[in-house]
């Protein structure tokens, strides 16, 4: 089922981007209670004056720990509850191989919706992939464009089935010990799988120049620097086939993707999709998340390919979830006017956590597809008003795999 995770009412007003107060330093004493009053002397004969000095050499302590009062909030610039469907949405795209084809159905079914307007989208590995092919779309042609961005893509894809097509969206994440090819590729003085092709392959669905476009979305597109490990964020006027390339450079089966003297690798190490990022740089109130790679997993893996595809997911969730923790945490002190909703493949596919994010079998690929379209019409057609997060629970004992 897909979720809403927050929906925060903003008494003041929206101030700047939807949530332009989200990651803004909160004092965490200024919700403190305050020191007690000392207490007054005893009198003794003869009686003691009242002591006020005492009293007055407490308040200067307080007054430094407790924060300035905030100023007054601007007036609401965008009503609250926002419409619904929202009428502008941003979107995060998480990456997972194959798994993204779910994402492809989402965004088909978004685009039919005339209505709906994109802001921001953000995108690591194959989130990443469909984020340019939305994005050059949308600013070439429109929906129509963008939908046979999309639709082209992964068609080839599944007919062309091969290892360089996995290559191109990430298709082996950065776990998968199984997949390693020594250390002359891993070195990056030799890559025989040959770059160039997998370049001329994205620039061949993707127009880069029309990222530039004032009418593109907004993207951030996440990158891993080798050097420090730093999730790097490309921009609009930054991202270019190379950027593309880096964001899904799986570093155990090619060599690093440089870019201005930077070696990079696979976007989501750091960020699986930037989240934060993008909650600061939105204008507007709605975000929507598109999760690919299975949280759950009710079977313990004991086989090393069960245990390295389940190490796989883990990872590739662990940023997501600490950031939507990150916003919730920040949500209950600064109160931000944003609506976080949550499209989660693994509620549609049965099994999915079972399955791997390398299988380019048609049939799957199909069924992602279609399983995106029908989550997206459900996400649609539910209440503005509908529950927040629902932790699941499973009493049962584990199946081992």
């Amino acid at each position: 089922m897909s979720e809403k995770i927050v929906g925060a009412h903003d008494e003041g007003g929206l101030q700047g981007t939807a949530a332009s107060r989200l990651l803004s330093a909160t004092n965490i004493w200024s919700d403190a209670p305050p020191p007690p009053p000392a207490p007054e002397p005893v009198p003794i004969l003869p009686p003691a004056p009242p002591p006020a000095r005492v009293a007055q050499a407490s308040a200067p302590v307080a007054a430094v720990i407790a924060a300035p009062p905030a100023a007054p909030a601007e007036p609401r610039s965008n009503p609250w509850p926002p419409p619904w469907p929202p009428r502008k949405l941003s979107l995060a795209l998480q990456g997972g191989g194959t798994f993204a084809a779910f994402t492809w159905g989402v965004l088909e079914r978004l685009l039919e919706e005339p209505s709906i307007a994109i802001d921001t989208i953000s995108g690591a590995s194959a989130g990443a992939i469909n984020a340019l092919l939305l994005a050059s779309g949308l600013a070439e042609g429109g929906r129509e464009a963008a939908r046979a961005r999309l639709n082209r893509f992964w068609i080839r894809l599944m007919h062309e089935a091969s290892f360089r097509s996995l290559m191109l969206i990430g298709g082996f994440s950065p776990a998968g010990s199984a997949v390693a090819f020594g250390p002359t590729l891993r070195s990056g003085q030799f890559d025989p799988f040959d770059l160039d092709p997998l370049r001329q392959a994205l620039s061949r669905d993707i127009d880069f120049s029309a990222l530039r476009d004032p009418r593109c979305p907004k993207l951030l597109i996440a990158a891993t620097r080798i050097r420090d490990g730093q999730q790097q964020i490309f921009r609009n006027d930054a991202v270019t086939a190379d950027v593309a390339l880096a964001s899904t450079c799986p570093p155990l089966v090619h060599c690093a993707v440089e870019i201005d003297g930077e070696a990079y690798w696979d976007g989501g190490l750091g960020g699986n999709p930037p989240l934060l990022q993008l909650a600061q740089e939105t204008t507007i109130s709605d975000i929507l998340i598109v999760q690919v790679t299975p949280a759950r997993d009710s079977y313990v893996p004991i086989t090393l390919a069960a245990i390295d595809r389940r190490l796989d997911q883990i990872a590739a969730n662990a940023s997501l979830n600490a950031e939507i923790a990150a916003i919730e945490w920040a949500r209950s002190h600064t109160m931000p006017a944003l609506r976080l909703s949550k499209i989660a493949a693994e509620d549609s596919v049965d099994g999915l956590a079972q399955r791997s994010s390398t299988d380019l079998g048609r049939g799957f690929i199909r069924l992602l597809h279609r399983s995106g379209r029908e989550a997206a019409e459900r996400w649609l057609g539910q209440s503005s008003h509908a529950p927040a997060v629902q932790i699941r629970s499973d009493d049962r004992e584990p199946a081992l795999a």
